[in-house]
Parts: C-alpha cells; structure tokens; sequence
C-alpha cells in the first residue's frame, strides 16, 4: 500500500537541499567553461551598473537577465550530464538533445547581450559625448 501523506516539513530537510543546490552550482562552476564566461560577464555588468547608478528598473531588467542565462547554464548542464548517463555511446537524438539545450543557452545569452546593449549604451555614449 503506497502511502500518500506528504512527509512532515523539516528545516534540517530544507538545509540539506539547499547544500545539495550550492554543490550544483559549484559543479557548473568547476566544469563548465561558458558558466566561467558567464561569470566574468556578470562582474562586468555588475561593475558597470555600478559606476553608472543605473536605475532600480534597469537593475530588475539586467538582474532577470542574469538569473535566465545561469539558469539556462545549469539546466543544460544537467542535460548533458542526464543525457551521458542514460546514453553513454553516440547517438544521434542525444547528441540533438545536448544541442538544443546548448542553443537554449545562446538564446538566453543574445538576449541578455541585448538588454546589457539596451541598458548601458546610454551610459557609454554620455561618457563619448562629454
């Protein structure tokens, strides 16, 4: 008999699995080298939006761009993990499927690319101008 009572919450439990999440994002760190580009990008957008006291909207916007681009890092990364286990000789759909998830990040990436375009070119050309 299968038992449907949802286990009692547990602040040790929510401990654990926020740990298990910080390994995670440890191990996209380590072993990923565009979650590194990613990283130097998200100084320089962070250092830019400081020296030029962007508007609290302009950081909603590059904060969502961010959280999209790392966010898509980390799931391709775990595709492509999931993807090397379940299909550890080539095959051609997981090849496709590493792929895609791959192009899921450039997608976010080019956008967030846009935004930053969006967003500082203002600042820059003031800087140009003066």
């Amino acid at each position: 008999m299968r038992n449907d009572k949802p286990k009692e919450f547990s602040w040790h439990d929510r401990r654990k699995s926020f740990v298990y999440a910080l390994q995670g994002i440890k191990h996209v760190l380590r072993t990923q080298h565009n979650a590194w580009l990613h990283a130097v990008a998200t100084i320089v957008v962070l250092a830019m939006g400081l020296a030029f006291h962007i508007t609290n909207t302009e950081w909603c916007c590059l904060v969502i761009c961010l959280t999209v681009v790392w966010t898509a890092e980390a799931l391709n990364t775990a595709l492509e993990l999931l993807t090397d286990l379940v299909s550890p000789e080539f095959h051609p759909l997981a090849g496709h499927s590493k792929d895609v998830a791959a192009g899921a990040v450039l997608i976010a990436a080019l956008g967030a690319g846009l935004v930053g375009t969006i967003v500082f070119t203002p600042y820059l050309m003031k800087l140009v101008i003066q």
